[in-house]
């Protein structure tokens, strides 16, 4: 991702002339994160702060977009703690702004601004092994709350939102990328993930998309995208959400402790968390282990896609964990969830 002084003053000023369409008198306006969206904080002078958000161009649509900010507002009204989505005077969710510098324009949202840090860096400081499993409860409950609101949201017409189902995971044209094409594979690994990725498509296939336990999901739900302040406990970041298998979203929530000793405790804590709000069937968790392996693959895909990010000797240990996953997958002798 660039990060040259023209590309962030081109950023800069797309943000000060996108905030106009929201009838803003901007008092501050500072770059927050930048990866692949760009957030900045948006300071008013009367007080009000929001995050606004330059999307990045050629992963959703407008028609995606404006879908994302109706679910967000769906769920928000349904009492479940997300950004508050900000419209302009005229009732739109986003606006289209472009420099000289950009091939096509982007589409910048506003939400609220939220104070707080990430569950992330709060498991990180966290003073023990208890502590941490509290919040990993909390992370199933919000969860289960989601889930259990799209179970019985009826999305309008015009909704649309991509679809992590056999095909957008590990189909000819994965959504996140072909994971079989990092170029640090070998030829004996790529043989290996290739073999696991008709064997994974074929099984989900089978498993089927029953309503019960596949719709509306995050898709992206670790611990980096939620904030925490005090008692408030905020999923952010929908940017990968669509429809998908529920215990994808608890893969992913886990997928960062893969190889801590504390996994079957932290998974243990996330499922109790998720159980205390809606039931997770003892099917359904068993194969919670295939969408641990599911969600390495996928995060290979998403290297695979970006060779313009540095990724340092990141691709060797992370390609290594996830072949020795994948044996233990063709071989039949899957890991057992905790519980």
């Amino acid at each position: 991702m660039p990060e040259d002084a023209a590309y962030l003053a081109e950023l800069r000023d797309a943000a000060e002339r996108a905030v106009s369409a929201w009838s803003i008198n901007l008092a501050a306006i500072e770059l927050v994160s930048l990866s692949e969206n760009a957030v900045f904080r948006v300071d008013a002078t009367d007080g009000a702060r929001y995050a606004l958000r330059i999307h990045r161009p050629g992963y959703s649509s407008l028609p995606e977009l404006e879908s994302e900010l109706l679910w967000t507002e769906a769920l928000g009204e349904a009492g479940i703690d997300v950004p508050a989505a900000v419209r302009t005077p005229d009732n739109r969710g986003y606006v289209s702004v472009s420099t000289p510098g950009w091939a096509t324009p982007r589409q910048v949202g506003l939400v609220g601004w939220l104070d707080g840090g990430t569950l992330g860096h709060l498991l990180e400081k966290a003073p023990d092994d208890s502590a941490r499993a509290q919040h990993f409860a909390e992370l199933g409950r919000a969860m289960a709350r989601m889930h259990e609101h799209t179970t019985n949201w009826t999305p309008p017409s015009t909704f649309v939102r991509r679809v992590w189902d056999a095909d957008g995971l590990v189909g000819h044209d994965p959504l996140w990328g072909r994971f079989w094409e990092l170029p640090e594979l070998s030829a004996e690994q790529r043989t290996l993930l290739l073999r696991a990725r008709e064997s994974i498509w074929q099984e989900l296939t089978d498993y089927g998309c029953d309503a019960a336990g596949f719709g509306l999901i995050h898709a992206d739900l670790h611990s980096y995208n939620v904030l925490v302040h005090g008692d408030r406990f905020t999923v952010i970041d929908f940017d990968d959400a669509g429809f998908g298998w529920h215990q994808y979203d608890l893969a992913v929530a886990l997928s960062g402790l893969r190889g801590d000793p504390t996994f079957p405790a932290m998974q243990r804590a996330l499922i109790d968390g998720y159980r205390a709000v809606r039931p997770l069937p003892a099917e359904a968790l068993g194969l919670l282990p295939l969408f641990l392996l599911v969600r390495r693959l996928v995060s290979l895909g998403w290297l695979h896609g970006r060779p313009e990010l540095d990724h340092g000797n990141r691709v060797a240990p992370l390609i290594a964990a996830a072949c020795e996953e994948t044996d233990t997958y063709l071989s039949g002798t899957r890991g057992q969830t905790a519980r």
